[in-house]
């Protein structure tokens, strides 16, 4: 159900609250920005990102300032964008995107111990399926000097675009092209690091994501 928060008001009719809908987004999506007040002022960061149930979470190096002040329990609104295409219009006024967009607020907890082992392979797999199975996991070194933060999506709501523009009436008949540009991810062919032994093939989690595309190169090179 939105909240006072998660209400959108700017073209409320683009807000969607089902929550298969705010999976589907974040599910498809592999960045997202966390912002929070500092005491130096407000402070947004870019960063990964991986849903595991009715919880969005983050990562990153334990040194990360934003990091441990989010792990404080401060509030958090994190934001998740796909943007799905350019939409033309006659007037200069009326163009627009057509976009998908996730809007959560809340309060991270610090994830610790085996669960924060799974979450970080988790993060692997959200970016590659698969992938967590075919390279070395993290060690205790690694482990200790990463931050993983958990929020539970209890306040979330999304906002969707999509269609043609919306020129006014008067502006139809104008001899100007309208219309939409599409846009999308495109996943090209893998490049192999230059220390690669010539032996090491392409993995099944690599294949999959050329596959979208088109066929993934024979051999490790």
């Amino acid at each position: 159900m939105p909240t006072p928060l998660t209400t959108v008001r700017r073209r409320a009719p683009r807000g969607r609250y089902d929550r298969a809908v705010v999976d589907a987004i974040l599910d498809e999506g592999t960045v997202c920005h966390v912002a929070l007040t500092s005491e130096g002022g407000p402070v947004v960061l870019p960063t990964g990102y991986v849903r595991i149930g009715d919880e969005l979470v983050v990562h990153g190096a334990v040194a990360n300032a934003l990091m441990r002040q989010a792990a404080d329990g401060r509030p958090l609104c994190i934001a998740v964008t796909l943007l799905d295409g350019l939409v033309l219009a006659r007037s200069t006024f009326k163009h627009s995107m057509n976009y998908r967009s996730v809007v959560v607020f809340g309060r991270a907890r610090v994830v610790e111990g085996d669960e924060k082992a799974a979450a970080l392979a988790r993060f692997v797999d959200h970016i590659a399926p698969g992938r967590s199975g075919e390279a070395r996991a993290a060690n205790d070194s690694e482990l200790r000097a990463t931050l993983v933060l958990a929020v539970r999506m209890d306040e979330v709501s999304a906002k969707v675009r999509t269609g043609p523009p919306l020129d006014d009436e008067d502006d139809l008949p104008l001899p100007v092209w309208a219309g939409v540009v599409p846009l999308g991810t495109v996943v090209g062919r893998p490049q192999p690091d230059p220390a690669l032994s010539r032996d090491v093939r392409v993995p099944p989690s690599v294949e999959r994501l050329v596959s979208r595309s088109g066929p993934a190169a024979p051999g490790g090179r």
